[in-house]
């Protein structure tokens, strides 16, 4: 029963996507008819491994990562916590394949960016947020003031770092919380808290993991600042030559479509071997085990691999080619004005409140939630304030990809309102909103909508425009899910009174 209901959610999320898709390419903005074929064929196959993928989760990753935390926290050693963190953050980031592909869509317009330099430093970013996020746990200091720190840190390094990797740098600290990632990270941040008395903070973990991605970018480019600052008009050109055919590059036969599951077979592979050896290292030596609980997690991993594959060839083979095809032609048309503009705009609204459903980690976290305050918060309440945010994200992202304007203007006025609501919405959802602004920019979101936003850009003349969408994905949901918090509380403080109200006239 519980892999039908995931099924269903993950239908539920991933056919509107289609339909949307289907719509134009069969009407305003014609798409031949393989490449239509294979973006139904990725659809199916992105369904089938988001079910699977999400039952390997709840099977395998969660536990392992909830038991890890506690056992770590049990142990009352820092400096194991610390190396075990440092541990995980890089294996578990390096093997993410969000990254990578992020890594090689920078490299394609930034040539002096180096694919795999980019992944480790991002790696490390991570590792060592997650240790500063871990030890904030640990001593049980204030999430608010943890995350107000970190991002003044990172607004001062944004303002002397190389102006071209503003977006670069805030759209790695979403790409870096995927399907890998998210899980361990949320089920690591619940099994420290699960084992300290009086610690309500169970989340947020996420949140300051991804400050990590940001602040390593920000400094990586202040050494990149004297080589060739930005995309060489050598890449602009590729760029919106690549984009111009893609239609013909894409013109593959199913045929090929399946050829390439060996590939993504080795490649969810690689990413999935260092959570295995976390694995046999944490059985080893952390925690043990009964053999059915063995059993159980191994099958997960199985689950979760097969499930990758999948979700892996979907993307990759049927969504992310359409979508930079969809983007490229209604790009074009929507540089001319008019009515076009409008029409790409309201476009990405509809994608952007659809896909983000279609995100594995927020499946995952929005369960967390749920099952964290006792059912007072329902998933579809948070789902609904997530399709808000992302909704608006993804706008503010076309029109900019179009008109060309400074990032900055929307992403330094956007984390003030988030920091400054930190002020009046609960702890609770403050943790909530910054980790679901990492988890609502995950694979689809990285690809999909990151390919759809490059073609509308490289279409309309536009370079790097394109990047920061995924940091406004990203940015969204903490003023949306901070807001749902003073909402909440402002209803329950109302309720409050009137219940006391109601005694006192007895």
């Amino acid at each position: 029963m519980n892999i039908l209901n995931k099924l269903k959610e993950t239908s539920i999320s991933v056919l509107p996507v289609m339909a949307i898709v289907l719509l134009f390419g069969l009407t305003v903005t014609p798409m031949e008819v393989s490449v239509l074929a294979k973006f139904v064929a990725g659809g199916i196959f992105l369904i089938l491994g988001l079910t699977i993928f999400l039952l390997g989760v709840d099977l395998g990753i969660q536990p392992m990562g909830e038991k890890a935390g506690a056992e770590l926290t049990k142990k009352r050693s820092l400096p194991l916590l610390v190396f075990s963190a440092l541990g995980i953050g890089l294996l578990v980031t390096i093997a993410e394949p969000d990254i990578l592909v992020f890594g090689g869509q920078v490299n394609s317009l930034f040539p002096n960016v180096n694919k795999y330099a980019l992944v480790i430093i991002i790696a490390a970013g991570v590792a060592c947020f997650l240790v500063l996020g871990l030890l904030r746990a640990v001593l049980n200091f204030s999430l608010k003031i943890t995350l107000l720190v970190s991002y003044i840190v990172v607004f001062i390094v944004a303002f002397l770092a190389d102006p071209a990797f503003f977006g670069i740098a805030f759209d790695s600290g979403g790409a870096t919380t995927g399907p890998m990632t998210v899980p361990f990270i949320l089920a690591l941040g619940l099994g420290v808290t699960s084992v300290q008395a009086g610690n309500k903070e169970s989340f947020g973990l996420t949140g300051v993991t991804s400050v990590g991605p940001i602040f390593a970018v920000l400094i990586y480019s202040l050494f990149l600042r004297n080589s060739s600052g930005g995309a060489t008009a050598e890449a602009v050109e590729e760029t919106v030559e690549i984009a111009q055919s893609s239609g013909g590059m894409i013109a593959q036969s199913l045929g090929l479509f399946f050829k390439e599951i060996p590939h993504y077979a080795r490649e969810a592979a690689i990413s999935l071997a260092p959570i295995f050896l976390l694995f046999i290292i944490f059985k080893l030596f952390l925690f043990k085990m009964t053999r059915r609980q063995t059993v159980r997690m191994l099958i997960g991993l199985v689950y979760s691999y097969i499930g990758l594959v999948l979700f892996l060839v979907g993307v990759n083979d049927g969504f992310m080619p359409a979508g930079k095809l969809l983007g490229e032609l209604l790009g074009a048309k929507a540089a001319a004005g008019g009515l076009w503009f409008a029409v790409l705009i309201v476009t990405g609204l509809i994608l952007g409140a659809i896909v983000v459903c279609a995100e594995p980690a927020v499946w995952v976290l929005t369960e967390q939630v749920e099952m964290a305050s006792g059912g007072t918060i329902k998933r579809k309440t948070l789902l609904m304030f997530l399709a808000v945010g992302a909704a608006a994200a993804i706008g503010l992202a076309l029109w900019r990809s179009v008109a060309g304007f400074n990032l900055k203007f929307i992403i330094v006025p956007g984390y003030i309102i988030a920091l400054l609501l930190m002020i009046s919405s609960p702890s609770l959802f403050t943790g909530i909103a910054f980790d679901s602004g990492g988890v609502a920019s995950g694979p689809i979101t990285s690809s999909f909508v990151l390919a759809f936003t490059l073609g509308a850009s490289a279409a309309a003349g536009g370079s790097s425009d394109a990047f920061g969408v995924i940091a406004l994905v990203a940015m969204m949901p903490l003023i949306a899910i901070q807001l749902l918090g003073i909402i909440y509380k402002k209803k329950t403080q109302a309720d409050s009174k009137v219940c006391t109200g109601g005694s006192n006239d007895q």
